[in-house]
């Protein structure tokens, strides 16, 4: 009693710990667990308690943090105000404010903007006046540097050492005011008066600087004896003379003149590398290729005296000029290897990037000659054309032109394995590049000229080729090793087909040379796709030919129209199997580009261009040929299929041999035999002279179309079929199926409107029944996949059964 009287009141206990008492203690039976039960609450609650003690200790912490970040941010207030008020007691602007407090917001929204603005601006000025000061004095010292030059040539000074050491301190001095005018363009863009006029002071610098060193370096070269005497290589054989029969001027330089010499090329290479810079930043934004590669001045200057002395004995060898690709070969071969061993290390010591000696010498000399051929050579060819399209006199004009095109084609691969030797890769070079260093390059500036050389390659082409097309035994012998060449299939091609492609592969080995990938494409389209486009015609007028003679009723315009088809098939491979070449890849999407910007251009006229419609330079004349082939395939089939319908007309007209008995001994309708026996006999000649891939199109099209007709013609005749007449056309079918089963393994599979009649005329007169209540679920259930309802329908129809 002395416990229950320890005990809370009840009103005074929560619902939670009421709720808490009556889950544990409810009954007797928890009554036993009391002590228990206290012990685990002691426990949990010792836990709480040592929660909340960690608990205050880790609030007392963050409190004191707090704490000592408040003690500091209030001194850093207070040392702010403190210096506002110094700040306020030294503006006399603030004694007329009455209080603190609005001296403060004064002070802060208006009069401190104003006074950091006033200070920016005055950076500004001093930073403006720095830089101009700056800049002025590096002009002035070019400006005097250059004066200095001027007056040593001008018989002022007597030094030359002097003045090339006025030229290094002019060209100094000039890469220092580059540095500044970079970084004001790119810190100051606002300054772009003050970059103006330094860039017109030094300009006027340069004007005189530039020409000043190179008429410095002409005098150099002229000095060692440059260019070498050429009158040892201008004899009927100048191939045949010896490098070291002719001195080298730069190898054979020495003492003072060559230290003279190699100071003034280094000065020539530092001040076209600070005018490249130059370009660089003042065509920032716009078209840099100008200014990131120009041809290297010094070596220009070596080929200049070099090409006029040649140009005097190209004169000479107007019906010659194999001699003058000759000439430029050896000049160039013989003094390349001094580019690399002496000049090379100047260019680098003057530290402009991205110049080979080896390939700017090549490049000058390339240049020299296609600049004579274009305005010297061609010109002269061109006319003797016009003369002959006038005249209709054949001359010599077109053999003189492609010799000459030979000989820039052999010169151009000579001279890019000058180039090879210096490590320089062609095939990772751009066009650009390419183009510098190749003779052919004439074409691509005179795009005209490039159209009248594919004209004339197209027509030397044609011209051979026709004696190959008029020859009829190159339309009946075969190809040899064509399947060893384009793998397993063997085409049974004619020989003209070869003939052909040996033409179009000699147009394309030329189009190789050509140093841009649009010049390329142009030329192969011009030249290129009309021999093909040639071998099409032919094919087709030989196919039309027989067609026309016979409708290809007789073995031998089948063999005809299969020979053409086999040349067309082999002739498309090998088209898909360069077009798989980077090479074709290349002139294909330059061509998608070229058909792009045309429809870009006429985009009110025509619609988009599909995407993806062409991927390679042939892809047209591949589907032409494609065409060709479906065309002439369906027509070998309907040929045969025509025999086939006329002989079995009889046979198809007959609709009372399906009620009739069969005979006995009785295995397939006799007049079926003959029209199987055509069908067997030109299906054969076929087989034989057609290559295998075009003759299962053949034989395909054919059952296709037999299966439409007999299903047609026998099975929807209303035609009535007892018992022994779906047993006769069922054996009449097994031994169709038999013909082609030389074919295939599943000839029925072929033939699925009749095999599927079949099964129904053989089905048994309940499960036929069913067919009318059961609709399509009776069509699966039964494999009827390419019957129609109607014509189920009607098969069941006429089918008849007795007793």
């Amino acid at each position: 009693m002395e416990s229950a009287e320890t005990l809370p009141p009840f009103s005074t206990v929560s619902s939670s710990a009421l709720s808490f008492l009556n889950d544990n203690i409810s009954n007797a039976q928890g009554l036993t667990r009391v002590s228990s039960l206290a012990t685990e609450l002691n426990a949990h609650c010792g836990d709480l308690d040592r929660s909340l003690t960690e608990l205050h200790r880790s609030l007392e912490s963050k409190l004191f943090a707090y704490a000592s970040f408040s003690d500091r941010a209030n001194s850093l207030f207070t040392h702010v105000n403190v210096e506002l008020a110094d700040l306020a007691s030294a503006t006399p602007s603030t004694v007329s404010v009455a209080d603190g407090s609005g001296t403060a917001d004064q002070i802060l929204g208006e009069e401190l903007p104003a006074l950091a603005k006033e200070v920016a601006r005055l950076e500004t000025v001093r930073a403006y006046a720095e830089t101009a000061l700056k800049l002025d004095s590096l002009v002035g010292d070019i400006e005097d540097a250059v004066s200095s030059t001027m007056n040593k040539n001008m018989g002022k000074h007597s030094s030359t050492k002097n003045c090339e050491d006025m030229r290094l301190r002019a060209i100094k001095r000039l890469k220092q005011a580059e540095d500044v005018l970079t970084s004001v363009t790119k810190t100051r863009p606002q300054w772009a008066r003050l970059v103006a006029a330094v860039d017109h002071r030094v300009d006027r610098a340069l004007a005189i600087l530039r020409p000043q060193a190179i008429v410095d370096h002409r005098a150099l070269l002229t000095s060692l004896g440059w260019p070498p005497p050429l009158s040892t290589l201008t004899s009927s054989t100048p191939d045949t003379k010896t490098t070291s029969e002719i001195p080298n001027p730069l190898f054979t330089m020495q003492g003072n003149l060559k230290t003279q010499y190699c100071e003034n090329f280094i000065a020539l290479c530092s001040l076209q590398e600070l005018q490249r810079r130059r370009k660089s930043r003042q065509l920032e934004g716009h078209s840099r290729e100008v200014a990131l590669h120009q041809p290297l001045w010094a070596i220009e200057e070596l080929v200049s005296p070099i090409s006029v002395a040649c140009q005097r004995h190209f004169a000479k060898w107007i019906d010659k000029p194999e001699f003058i690709f000759t000439l430029v070969y050896k000049i160039t071969r013989d003094y390349v290897d001094s580019m690399d061993e002496l000049l090379q290390p100047l260019v680098d010591e003057a530290m402009l990037v991205g110049y080979s000696c080896r390939e700017e010498w090549v490049s000058a000399m390339v240049t020299t000659l296609f600049t004579y051929l274009a305005r010297e050579t061609f010109p002269v060819y061109i006319g003797q054309l016009d003369e002959e399209s006038n005249t209709g006199i054949q001359s010599q004009a077109r053999v003189s032109w492609l010799h000459l095109v030979d000989l820039m084609i052999s010169f151009d691969k000579r001279i890019k394995s000058l180039v090879a030797q210096s490590g320089i890769l062609l095939s990772l070079q751009e066009d650009g590049n390419s183009q510098k260093i190749s003779s052919l390059s004439v074409f691509c500036d005179r795009p005209d000229w490039l159209d009248l050389w594919a004209e004339i390659e197209l027509a030397d082409a044609l011209e051979k080729l026709k004696h190959e097309t008029d020859d009829e035994r190159n339309w009946t012998m075969k190809v040899q090793d064509a399947a060893l060449l384009f793998g397993a299939e063997d085409y049974k091609s004619p020989a003209v087909s070869s003939a052909f492609l040996q033409r179009l592969s000699s147009v394309v080995d030329r189009c190789r040379s050509l140093p841009t990938i649009s010049s390329r494409s142009r030329f192969l389209r011009l030249s290129g796709a009309p021999i093909i486009q040639k071998f099409l015609d032919c094919l087709l007028m030989r196919c039309q030919e027989a067609e026309g003679l016979t409708a290809l009723t007789d073995d031998d315009a089948l063999i005809k129209v299969a020979n053409s088809v086999n040349a067309a098939h082999y002739f498309e491979s090998v088209l898909k199997e360069w077009c798989e070449d980077v090479f074709f890849l290349e002139m294909g999407s330059c061509q998608d580009d070229q058909i792009g910007a045309s429809l870009i251009d006429n985009s009110f006229t025509e619609g988009p261009m599909e995407e993806g419609s062409v991927s390679a330079i042939f892809d047209e004349e591949i589907k032409k040929l494609e065409e060709f082939r479906t065309e002439w395939v369906e027509k070998l089939s309907v040929v045969v299929l025509r025999g086939f319908d006329a002989r079995c007309r009889d046979y198809m007209k007959n609709r009372r041999q399906w009620q009739e008995k069969n005979e006995e001994g009785w295995t397939v309708s006799k007049t079926l035999v003959g029209a199987l026996d055509y069908m067997q006999g030109k299906m054969s000649v076929i087989q034989e002279s057609l290559n295998g891939v075009d003759f299962v199109g053949v034989w395909r099209s054919l059952a296709a179309a037999m299966d439409r007709l007999i299903f047609n013609g026998i099975l929807m005749s209303n035609a009535k079929f007892n018992n022994d007449g779906a047993e006769r056309l069922g054996c009449d079918m097994e031994v169709l199926f038999g013909v082609f089963g030389a074919w295939c393994l599943r000839p029925e599979g072929f033939f699925p409107k009749v095999n599927e009649g079949l099964k129904l005329l053989k089905m048994e007169e309940r499960r036929l029944q069913g067919s009318v209540v059961g609709g399509e679920t009776w069509m699966k259930e039964n494999g009827m996949r390419h019957l129609r309802m109607f014509e189920i329908e009607k098969i069941v129809k006429n089918r008849v059964f007795t007793n």
